[in-house]
């Protein structure tokens, strides 16, 4: 199988791949990510992966968006969060959002092969002492936008994160290569899903991904 383990900490990512590649056996194909922009062109020339280790706070994840955009674009994928954050709601954020399992950095790495067995057999995974608090934890996102979320096509997606970064719909053709009745078309079809009426509320509700700023 092929996993990659997307972290922008060397010695963290290198204690992970090795304890994963023992859990995996010797045939596992590992790749490493330090950013997610290093880890969509790893996930283009792999198609066949089936697992991704996620730090919650790579650099240039935004968040909850870089979560979001992996299960859009690559449903099939489980995607096993491994973060620093114990915060009970984000982690409950975490799983709403599609992560099949969640490790806090501090959990010893032996409990990786339990959450990796759990994760691999279609199973949700949350370590024993963090269950109660999480199931209890507040939502930090409305379910029905997580739900409106879920609708949006990966291409509508991007869309979304460039009309939230404040792009114009020429920039954003630009940017997709695309025509800009193509893009209008996007934000149409964006502004029906998450059922707002213009592109400065999309915007907002796509902050909303973000994780608060105390975290």
């Amino acid at each position: 199988m092929i996993a990659i383990i997307a972290d922008d900490h060397p010695l963290f990512r290198v204690a992970l791949s090795q304890a994963l590649q023992t859990i995996l056996g010797p045939s596992a194909e590992l790749f490493q990510a330090h950013s997610m922009a290093q880890l969509w062109p790893l996930l283009r020339t792999n198609p066949d992966t089936q697992l991704i280790l996620l730090d919650l706070k790579l650099p240039d994840a935004e968040g909850f968006a870089g979560l979001t955009a992996l299960r859009t674009e690559y449903p099939d994928i489980s995607v096993l969060m491994v973060s620093a954050i114990e915060d009970p709601a984000v982690i409950k954020q975490a799983l709403q959002l599609g992560a099949a399992a969640y490790l806090p950095k501090s959990a010893p790495l032996e409990v990786l092969s339990d959450a990796v067995a759990a994760v691999l057999n279609g199973d949700r995974w949350l370590p024993a002492e963090l269950q109660t608090a999480v199931a209890q934890a507040k939502d930090l996102i409305d379910q029905d936008f997580a739900s409106r979320l879920e609708q949006l096509t990966p291409q509508q997606f991007r869309v979304l994160k460039m009309i939230a970064d404040g792009l114009l719909n020429k920039q954003i053709a630009y940017e997709m290569n695309v025509q800009e009745t193509t893009v209008k078309q996007h934000v149409s079809a964006i502004l029906r899903k998450l059922e707002v009426n213009n592109r400065t509320l999309a915007g907002i509700l796509f902050e909303k991904l973000k994780l608060p700023d105390n975290l």
